[in-house]
């Protein structure tokens, strides 16, 4: 599946995009994945990366194993890896100072679940996970790092945040860290991650604090991709 993908993007991707395009598959097949990227047009990320350094964990994949197979970025906090793996907010924080240790751009993923927002509490949830973060690694670690808003609630679901319910998250976000650097805050890049496909994802990218899509189900058609990297370019 990997290889085919690849090749849809390498042939659909119009020159001269003006957006950056980053894949980021499971790490069995990132090495092949990286050997089909076209002319490193495409950025390649990992999923996941272990907190540690270096030892004997076994099964764990160490920041400088997915720098060896050509990544540049990685996703910490994924909404799956928080709910179905245990990933506390500080472990979280971790794993994004050992990204950044290890010379890789760390998305930082961040959401609420359903009873969460229905209860009025996104952006308490969402300012403690970046709270974690900065707790360990300071304002200026978001100067070479990206976020990712993703609702639990609507990753997989088909449901999507409306363009303004993301917007009011994604500037929440801006103003949380503006308050500490208004700087960094404002050449962030925020992704939104809640079922982003071609026929919504033009809408959600004319927000003004959406800089981006970090696309789950969307990403593993290659027409569907294409359509929305062009909508960011």
């Amino acid at each position: 599946m990997v290889p085919e993908l690849i090749s849809g993007l390498n042939k659909g991707l119009p020159e001269g995009l003006d957006a950056e395009v980053l894949v980021c598959p499971p790490t069995i097949y990132m090495a092949d994945a990286g050997k089909a990227l076209k002319d490193g047009s495409i950025g390649l990320g990992g999923q996941d990366l272990s907190e540690y350094d270096q030892g004997a964990y076994t099964g764990e994949i160490s920041g400088d194993m997915l720098r060896d197979l050509g990544a540049g970025y990685v996703l910490v906090g994924h909404s799956e890896r928080r709910s179905l793996f245990g990933d506390t907010d500080t472990r979280v924080a971790s794993k994004f100072a050992r990204a950044q240790s290890e010379s890789l751009t760390p998305i930082l993923c961040v959401g609420e679940t359903l009873e969460q927002r229905e209860a009025g509490d996104t952006m308490k949830v969402v300012a403690a996970q970046i709270d974690a973060v900065l707790a360990q690694s300071g304002i200026a670690a978001f100067e070479n790092a990206v976020i990712a808003y993703e609702p639990v609630w609507a990753i997989g679901t088909g449901k999507t945040a409306s363009p303004e319910q993301a917007q009011d998250v994604h500037a929440g976000i801006r103003e949380q860290l503006a308050q500490l650097d208004a700087r960094i805050a404002a050449q962030l890049r925020i992704l939104y991650g809640g079922s982003m496909k071609p026929s919504n994802a033009g809408e959600l990218l004319q927000q003004p604090d959406i800089d981006g899509g970090l696309i789950g189900g969307a990403s593993l058609k290659a027409d569907d991709f294409i359509s929305i990297c062009k909508a960011a370019g």
